[in-house]
């Protein structure tokens, strides 16, 4: 038995070593048997549902892989993601406002209702208010809220809803850097971005930039403007009650602007009081402030925004270019917005001027008679210190953007005298080359007669075409000799035009350029110069008018008093008054134009109060002025005919208004008017 069992052992491990595929097959098979009879899948050893419930070895391998994928994923997304160096067109536009001379708002441009505002004049009270709204624990998180992502993704994912988790820096994110729409990659990116921006942008100016985009409605971005909109203040002035108000509306303000629907106001009481008692709960607030706001601040009715329509677009458009001239703003600058300009345009008066304009435009009838058609009414008032107080510039500015106050077409006429007869009492009188000068006093008598010639140290003048230049008064009347002062009180003008060659039209020149008109609007040194063939604008005349109400000194005429950008103040080119002529010369020329105040001046100008005033047209019958001044203000009226679809060129006036006069009268009628109303 021994011996067979050892050869049978030795057979079978012979056998083994000569087939050993064949015992490793029969091996293998075994396993598979068994498991094909005995099921161990999902947990070997368990029965019934026990098993199915996966192992605690599962359930933290799976998690651990889980978690790593998911570490890897965001953590390449977060390194591949760039904080955007351009923001949102909305986020970075802001408006312009202007203001009246009394500094209520005037007009805005611009796409949005934005203006930036430095966080540190934004009241502290009202950065908490906005904060204990949103987002209390600001300061300390990462950009982002553990509990604020769980939430948004239950909403997400559990409601079909991706609002609401967002931290202020995740909302900013989303203000200034991606689209509005809801979708959960949007959402991801808004996160990653907002634990970036968190990184390398300090809380205050993260908070900065949110409270200055941010939608208030209204059609309103930012703190500021929220704070005009719902309460006519500054954000500097704004209380922890108010300031609460304005925090609820970064909910939606369709749903707490009670302006929006009455029903919205007890929303707002409630948020509102919520708000106020959440700055106590953090302790930004004392009980005992609290205390004190127990009546809601309710928000001012809305108004409609003035766009720069009807007069004010002419108002923006000076303003605009003064505060780019004076300020040195750049074209491509000042169309980034954010500029608060104050202007000297005061609102009565505008109002005034504009009325008597439009009483005198409604007497024309364009449609029945052609000389009424393309008839165009300039005005502007200025004060002595150059101030632009009022100017009527068109009819409306959306329609026709072309300034009837500010065109340089229009020859001046004989409204221009006054600068002769003031040059002539300045410099004296030649009337022989190489002679020695001698003074002009208003007495000095002169040839009032029609139709004189006008002589130069060699004989009469000859114009190019070979024709004896002669000088004329209005309707051809001769005067005989008259003084100075005389011709100019009495409007004589025949005078005026031979002292001009007497004098020098150079220094005319200088005397006219000293006083304020513009070089560009002279016109060519011929005896005609003496008599307005110059072209200054009604803004222009006026402001020259001024040197004689201020005693021979003169200051440029403005339209910006202040400009601001953001709170900050903007360099202005200052203006100094220069002398322009002698006091006692202005103030003769002053005495020469004067009325008395029940009486009437030239071409029927009247007021209530003493004033100084001169009539003034040209010879070709193209336009008729009146300029007439008092201490306080110049105010020159222009009426003239241009055919803008044509040329510049001015149109005969004759026939307008139906009657021989052609509307020489309205000019002095629309400074009547507007005076009257000034000065009530």
């Amino acid at each position: 038995m021994t011996k067979h069992h050892t050869l049978s052992t030795t057979a079978r491990a012979a056998l083994k070593a000569l087939l050993p595929g064949t015992a490793r097959r029969k091996k293998a098979i075994r396993p598979r048997s068994r498991l094909l009879s005995r099921p161990d899948y999902p947990r070997a050893g368990r029965q019934g549902w026990r098993r199915w419930v996966p192992s605690w070895r599962l359930v933290l391998t799976s998690f651990v892989t889980l978690s790593g994928l998911l570490a890897t994923v965001v953590g390449v997304a977060y390194a591949r993601t760039d904080i955007p160096k351009d923001l949102n067109a909305f986020a970075t536009q802001q408006d312009t406002v202007y203001y009246w001379a009394d500094g209520s708002p005037m007009a805005r441009t611009g796409w949005v209702s934005r203006q930036e505002m430095p966080l540190s004049k934004i009241p502290e009270h009202v950065r908490w208010a906005v904060l204990a709204a949103e987002n209390a624990n600001f300061y300390s998180d990462y950009g982002v809220s553990a509990k604020g992502i769980t939430r948004a993704l239950w909403r997400t994912v559990g409601e079909g809803d991706t609002q609401g988790g967002s931290t202020i820096t995740q909302q900013y994110v989303k203000n200034v850097y991606l689209s509005q729409d809801q979708s959960f990659s949007r959402k991801f990116t808004e996160m990653l971005l907002a634990v970036k921006l968190d990184r390398h942008v300090s809380k205050d100016k993260i908070l900065e930039e949110y409270l200055n985009t941010s939608w208030f409605g209204r059609g309103t971005y930012g703190l500021q403007r929220a704070s005009q909109a719902y309460y006519g203040k500054e954000v500097t002035q704004l209380n922890a009650s108010e300031g609460a108000f304005l925090a609820s509306l970064l909910k939606g303000a369709s749903l707490y602007d009670p302006a929006v629907d009455p029903r919205n106001r007890e929303r707002a009481v409630e948020r509102w009081r919520w708000t106020l008692d959440r700055m106590v709960k953090i302790g930004k607030l004392s009980p005992a402030e609290r205390a004190r706001y127990t009546t809601f601040p309710e928000p001012k009715s809305p108004h409609e925004p003035n766009n720069a329509g009807v007069q004010d677009g002419y108002l923006v458009a000076l303003a605009e270019s003064y505060a780019k001239r004076a300020g040195h703003i750049s074209d491509a600058r000042f169309d980034l917005g954010g500029y608060q300009i104050y202007t000297t345009f005061e609102k009565p008066r505008m109002t005034a001027l504009t009325r008597a304009v439009k009483d005198v435009r409604g007497t024309l009838d364009p449609q029945q008679r052609k000389a009424d058609r393309h008839a165009r009414f300039g005005a502007a008032s200025v004060a002595p210190d150059g101030r632009i107080l009022a100017v009527y510039g068109g009819p409306d500015f959306q329609k026709q953007a072309f300034n009837e106050s500010n065109t340089g077409t229009v020859p001046a006429g004989s409204a221009f005298t006054p600068f002769v007869y003031a040059a002539g009492l300045e410099h004296g009188v030649s009337v022989e080359r190489g002679s020695p000068r001698t003074p002009v006093t208003p007495s000095t008598p002169y040839d009032s007669d029609d139709g004189v010639p006008v002589m130069t140290p060699e004989g009469p003048y000859w114009d190019r075409s070979g024709k004896m230049v002669k000088a004329h008064n209005e309707s051809n009347r001769s005067y005989g000799r008259l003084s100075l002062h005389d011709a100019m009180a009495q409007g004589v003008d025949s005078p005026f035009l031979q002292l001009g060659m007497d004098v020098g039209l150079d220094r005319i020149r200088r005397t006219a350029e000293a006083s304020g008109l513009l070089p560009s609007s002279f016109g060519p040194p011929v005896p005609a110069f003496s008599m307005g063939n110059s072209t200054p604008s009604a803004i222009r005349m006026a402001g020259a008018y001024t040197t004689f109400a201020a005693h021979g000194l003169h200051t440029d005429p403005y339209s910006v008093r202040k400009v601001t950008r953001n709170g900050e103040p903007v360099r202005l080119a200052r203006l100094r008054a220069g002398r322009a002529m002698t006091t006692a010369v202005a103030d003769e020329v002053t005495a020469a134009l004067s009325r008395s105040g029940k009486g009437k001046g030239s071409s029927g100008a009247s007021s209530t109060v003493p004033f100084s005033g001169k009539s003034g047209t040209t010879e070709d019958l193209t336009a008729h002025w009146y300029v007439g001044y008092t201490p306080e203000e110049s105010t020159a009226v222009v009426l003239y005919r241009m055919d803008l679809t044509k040329s510049l060129a001015p149109l005969p006036l004759k026939g307008l208004g139906g009657d021989s006069a052609s509307g020489r009268t309205y000019p002095a009628e629309i400074w009547t008017t507007y005076m009257k109303a000034v000065t009530k």
